[in-house]
């Protein structure tokens, strides 16, 4: 698994051992991005966003788009599994980036209004068996932590069939292999 693109393209990084954690396959990442810079269904300039990355793993997402010169990545991760390799992975960055990385329970009532930030990416990666995506984006949208042209992308099982909040506004979905990238917004 490589970084894309971007200033710190080619650079390895390091995955897990277990299959506990399932880090963003390149392809998939690499089709996201091209959506996300080239779509017309939204305007994210990546080089001036601030990103959330929930459940973040070992960072792939994140250190995308920190790569392609995001101002802000707030990484939120719990498992200990796999916080060391996040670290190291953005450790081996070598650059003074800006980052955090909050270790808490997404699922476990985090609160989301405690954050500082507003985003202009959210990207959700929860396990493909978690069932309790709604109250995410539920909170997500009740804490007001999207910016106003935000955008929301989850990375879900292709069969997985996931309902969502009322004013969650699904823009595209598209599939990769055995998985599947949903954009979003909210009015």
């Amino acid at each position: 698994m490589r970084i894309i693109s971007g200033k710190f393209k080619g650079k390895k990084l390091l995955e897990p051992q277990d299959k506990t954690t399932r880090p963003l396959k390149d392809l998939t990442k690499e089709s996201v991005f091209n959506i996300i810079n080239h779509s017309n269904n939204f305007s994210i300039d990546i080089k001036k966003s601030y990103v959330l990355d929930l459940f973040s793993g070992v960072g792939s997402f994140g250190i995308e788009c920190l790569s392609q010169g995001a101002n802000h990545v707030t990484f939120i991760e719990k498992y200990k599994g796999v916080l060391p390799i996040l670290q190291k992975n953005l450790n081996n960055l070598k650059s003074e980036i800006n980052y955090e990385i909050i270790v808490s329970d997404i699922l476990n009532k985090f609160e989301f209004k405690s954050l500082k930030l507003r985003y202009d990416i959210i990207f959700l990666d929860p396990p493909y068996k978690e069932k309790n995506l709604k109250n995410i984006l539920n909170t997500i949208i009740k804490d007001k932590i999207l910016k106003e042209n935000g955008i929301i992308i989850i990375h879900r099982h292709k069969k997985e069939v996931d309902t969502f909040p009322e004013n969650f506004h699904l823009i595209d979905e598209k599939k990769y292999g055995i998985s599947k990238i949903i954009f979003g917004s909210y009015i």
